[in-house]
């Protein structure tokens, strides 16, 4: 890029550095070869580099220009290579009377060869040779090399004669492109125009179709390497989606076919108009401004927007907090904006140069259709659309006959995405183009009427591909016009590390993976949602819901609360009647309550499953909700949802259906104890009546009430064995591949803690609990059963991985191990978490369960947190009933069902706030043991 003198005051005073150098070899009669000499050449362009890069970080501060830093950068390195050459021609490698091999031109090539560098880009060079290398050409190179190297740059470079550039451009996509950027420094101009000259006539003519062809397959694979989407939370602003490679793309292709030197010259070719070349340059600068901050923070050429790095940046950006969103989340959201506008303007060029010069090699140009258009007419090849008056398909590209489709009945806006999604057509480059200037179509009176929402609502309830139909709708822009509220939530991030998408492709995604359960295309995952979604009486109000639940996200209030209230003002616009309203709106506001209650509460628990269903009140809603509930989690992003969540879900609605489908016998615990007894002892007939009478009695009720019947036979197989072979410690380890999980059980002598030793030898391991249910039998044993998250893909190694875990829980209760100190001494927090604060709070509830006190712990997750925790509730004298983890990206909630000693809820005020105190600080790090901790254990207690 050009800058003026202004631009680049004060950064570099080449003429005073080449009379500096020059003096540093005044005691040698000119000659700067020696060893001496070139420390001090060193010393002092390390300092004039220093400073230089310094005057242009302060200025990047000061005026906020992303390209002016990138050419300020280019400029330094310029005058400093040019530099250097002239130090080794007049005073290293002097020659007086040079031959006509004796020259040589260098040429800035790639990023660097567009007069733009960030703080730690490669400088990639090439040294232009008229014939063969020479030996004074190998020299002159060397040095300008290795004197680069040891100023700390990462330099690429090639060394070639025109011939060799010629004939490697032909061959080489990637040399070819390098030589297309080519920017003269230094040297011998003549001999670089003598290539640009001959690169142009023997490489680029006549090739623009294979050129073409080439970068998009290029741009394709490398979007697939870093992300499809360009919406991740943690971008690569340089090879992402939207990114600065993306704008690269489209100007070599531009530059290669329409012969241009300079972007601006892209509006008098007619490739793009004033407002996408406005667009260009605002995406351009910002992408740079964002990328030298980047390099500069970190001292690296670090190109990814890690969560650690994006709240420093939008400081340096000058981005505030506002009700509701974050500093770094309004940053974030500007980003996701420019990556959504680099991605319209790569896609809408880049297509039409596809179609017009790689597909149809006959064509004008993107001009040429621009007037073909204007004009009304179409290839005679393309076909009218049934039903469809003023659109016409052509290689299944939907597009217009005219450019005032729209204004003729903005209706279409709507329509044309119904017709693409119903016959699976791709929008035309050139429609695409024609729907974002139409934009100021979709006004309140559109918004308002029947027929488009009618539209609207077969686009979004479509049985084809809804996802891929309204993620067109949102990258055209008409999604965010049509449904303003949805317009406030596009490119809106989260900053989490939970949420992988930003708020609009996370919805757009949900309503995919919805489509899919409905498919059966995802039955091995949760096969419940996919029996259940096809008994629905209406998955209209599914569809719709699951399209507004995350609405009203960026709110200062509840996001759940206020996106049913959107719901109740948007439904009857698209044609939902009172009751639908109603439904979406329900479940809107309680779209997050099974996922909490499921992976967070007792499940055991009768009061748990009662107050579900009273919330829930019909069959037909617990439907609803556990597929909104599955899609939801599953579109938050890869790995999110598992097996062993489903199968939570699972429990969860199985445990509530009867409740509500009037098949609940409201059997008494006694009845059901018995019957689960009498279910076992038909199961264990090959035992002795002695030992099968003393089995049944050896457990309390709730165990009974709680423990599937298949682990109730493996349970008394276990202890059974234990008992023969006079054995006071057994494990068995079940790796289980559908719910993601492998099961360990422990039996061993009754221990206050035990549950902190299991958690201990976890987090020694590094293996993670996502849940356990733990037991004590009557006669002083604790029969604990943990599920640890799986690693290993092939059973029998996932097998051996557990029982070392195993071992290492026996020998520590053999005293054979000692477990670390509390991690909290030795773990602080590292990577990406450093970025995220997360306020420890602790909140003591007695009305969540008839017989426990519930404790909800939630702060900063890190390795061994419920190591610590279990080890501070071990000193407040508190009995485990039940235990849950879950873990929301850098967040975590453990729940805790506790009782006293005397196995009474903790009543007192102030021994509640002593434990809030104590369970608070072991969030935060600081971990109270007590020696003298009680001799008993709990009567029964499951963790999770």
């Amino acid at each position: 890029m050009k800058l003026s003198q202004e631009d680049l005051a004060g950064l570099i005073d080449a003429d005073d550095l080449r009379n500096r150098l020059t003096a540093l070899t005044a005691g040698n009669d000119g000659d700067g070869s020696d060893m001496k000499t070139r420390s001090a050449v060193l010393a002092m362009l390390k300092q004039v580099v220093k400073d230089a890069r310094g005057k242009a970080q302060a200025m990047l501060d000061e005026d906020g220009g992303g390209l002016l830093c990138a050419g300020r950068l280019s400029y330094i390195q310029d005058e400093l290579i040019r530099v250097i050459y002239d130090f080794a021609l007049h005073h290293v490698y002097r020659i007086k009377n040079p031959s006509a091999a004796e020259r040589m031109a260098i040429a800035a090539v790639g990023g660097y060869g567009r007069g733009t560098l960030a703080p730690g880009s490669d400088i990639d060079l090439l040294f232009v040779l008229p014939y063969k290398q020479t030996p004074w050409g190998e020299q002159v190179v060397e040095y300008i090399l290795y004197m680069l190297w040891d100023l700390g740059f990462k330099v690429g470079h090639a060394t070639r004669n025109i011939d060799e550039c010629i004939r490697l451009s032909k061959a080489d996509m990637t040399i070819r492109t390098a030589i297309l950027e080519a920017r003269y420094i230094w040297g011998d101009e003549a001999l670089f125009e003598e290539l640009v000259q001959r690169f142009d006539k023997e490489v680029v003519e006549g090739t623009s179709s294979e050129f073409i062809a080439a970068k998009l397959l290029e741009r394709d694979d490398r979007h697939k390497r870093q992300g499809a989407s360009r919406y991740l939370v943690e971008p690569n602003i340089k090879e992402g989606k939207g990114g600065l490679r993306d704008l690269n793309t489209l100007f070599w292709i531009a530059k290669y076919h329409y012969r241009v030197n300079r972007q601006s010259e892209l509006v008098k070719k007619g490739v793009l108009t004033r407002s996408e070349y406005a667009r260009f340059k605002k995406s351009d600068d910002f992408l740079w401004a964002v990328r030298c901050h980047l390099h500069f923070l970190t001292g690296r050429p670090e190109e990814r927007l890690s969560f650690d790095v994006q709240r420093e940046i939008a400081i340096r950006l000058g981005y505030t907090q506002h009700p509701g969103m974050k500093d770094v989340e309004r940053f974030m959201k500007h980003y996701f904006l420019v990556a959504k506008d680099v991605g319209d303007l790569t896609r809408i060029i880049c297509a039409a140069l596809e179609e017009e010069h790689v597909k149809e090699p006959r064509g004008k140009g993107l001009t040429g259709m621009m007037r073909r258009l204007r004009a009304g007419r179409v290839s005679a090849t393309a076909k009218p659309v049934e039903g469809a008056t003023g659109f016409v398909v052509e290689n299944n590209r939907l597009n217009a006959v005219s450019d005032t489709v729209f204004e003729t009945d903005p209706t279409n806006l709507l329509r044309v995405f119904q017709i693409a999604d119903k016959h699976d057509y791709n929008m035309h480059p050139q429609l695409t183009r024609l729907m974002r200037h139409s934009l100021k179509l979709v006004d309140g009176s559109l918004r308002a009427d029947p027929e488009a929402n009618r539209l609207f609502l077969s686009i979004l309830t479509s049985r084809h591909a809804p996802e891929k139909t309204l993620r067109k709708m949102n990258e055209t822009g008409v999604l965010g016009r049509f449904v303003p509220e949805f317009g406030k939530v596009v490119a809106m991030m989260q900053f989490n590390m939970y949420h992988h998408y930003t708020v609009d492709e996370h919805l757009i995604r949900s309503i995919g993976v919805l489509a899919d359960i409905e498919r059966g295309n995802s039955g091995d995952d949760h096969p419940l949602a996919t029996d259940l979604i096809l008994t629905l009486q209406n998955r209209k109000v599914l569809f719709v819901a699951m399209f507004l639940h995350d609405i009203a996200k960026g709110r200062p209030e509840d996001h759940s609360i206020a996106g049913a209230r959107v719901a109740r003002k948007l439904c009857p616009r698209f044609g939902l009647n009172d009751a639908e309203t109603e439904t979406v709106a329900w479940l809107i506001e309680h779209h997050l309550d099974m996922s909490t209650i499921a992976q967070s509460r007792d499940l055991s628990d009768r009061k748990t499953i009662t107050d579900f269903a009273n919330t829930v009140q019909s069959l037909e809603r617990l439907k609803l909700l556990l597929i909104l509930t599955v899609a939801d989690i599953r579109a938050v992003g890869p790995g999110v949802f598992n097996g062993w969540k489903g199968q939570l879900l699972r429990t969860l609605y199985y445990a509530t259906e009867p409740h509500l489908s009037g098949g609940h016998t409201k059997m008494s615990h006694r009845q059901t104890i018995d019957k689960a007894k009498e279910e076992l002892g038909s199961k264990l007939e090959h035992w002795s009546a002695k030992d099968r009478n003393a089995y049944l009695n050896r457990h309390y009720p709730a165990y009974w009430l709680r423990t599937e019947p298949e682990r109730l036979v493996s349970h008394a197989e276990l202890l059974h064995k234990a008992d023969k072979d006079k054995r006071q410690l057994a494990f068995q380890v079940i790796p289980r591949a559908f719910e993601g999980v492998t099961e360990l059980t422990i039996m061993a002598p009754d221990h206050p803690r035990l549950l902190s030793i299991i958690a201990g030898a976890c987090y020694t391991t590094g293996a993670n609990i996502v849940d356990a249910q733990i037991d004590t039998t009557t006669d002083g044993y604790a029969l604990d059963t943990i599920f640890i998250g799986r690693e290993l893909p092939d059973d029998e190694d996932e097998k051996r991985r557990g029982e070392r875990i195993a071992k290492l829980i026996e020998t520590t209760l053999r005293g054979e191990e000692r477990l670390p100190e509390p991690v909290s001494k030795k773990t602080g927090v590292k990577g990406r978490m450093k970025a995220f604060k997360v306020a420890s709070e602790v909140l003591v509830n007695n009305a969540l369960s008839d017989d426990y006190t519930v404790l909800e712990i939630s702060g900063l997750d890190r390795p061994g947190l419920l190591y610590d925790l279990t080890r501070s509730i071990a000193t407040l004298n508190l009995n485990i009933g039940s235990a849950h983890i879950s873990t929301f990206g850098e967040k975590v909630v453990d729940v805790f069902y506790v009782t006293d000693l005397t196995g009474q809820k903790i009543a007192n005020i102030g021994r509640q706030e002593i434990i809030r105190e104590r369970l608070a600080n072991a969030v935060d790090g600081h971990v109270e043991l007590d020696p003298a901790a009680p001799a008993t254990r709990k009567v029964q207690r499951q963790a999770s």
